[in-house]
């Protein structure tokens, strides 16, 4: 099995990212597995608004969200040269493990 992960800060890219993956590798006839939603990473920073002078702090909050998905592919040459096709958009990160 291909252990294909991939994360991204923009949940609808990745959504559509991972469903051109799965759709090739179900046209093939090969078996998937997944995705899988992994835990949703958060992180949030807080910083001080300026000018904040000498009454209340008042405080501003960044925060960004990283989605993750994990999908199982059975090894296919075929399928993998297929895969490789794809073009992976700028927002997403992929790592995958043979």
């Amino acid at each position: 099995m291909v252990k294909i992960k991939m994360w991204s800060t923009n949940i609808d890219v990745l959504e559509d990212f991972v469903s051109k993956l799965v759709d090739i590798a179900k046209k093939s006839g090969v078996k998937v597995s997944g995705p899988i939603p992994l835990p949703t990473k958060k992180m949030t920073i807080r910083t001080l608004k300026l000018p904040h002078g000498e009454g209340k702090k008042k405080y501003e909050k960044w925060e960004m969200r990283v989605h993750k998905r994990l999908l199982y592919i059975a090894e296919d040459e075929r399928v993998m040269k297929q895969l490789i096709r794809v073009r992976v958009p700028p927002e997403v990160w992929i790592e995958i493990e043979l």
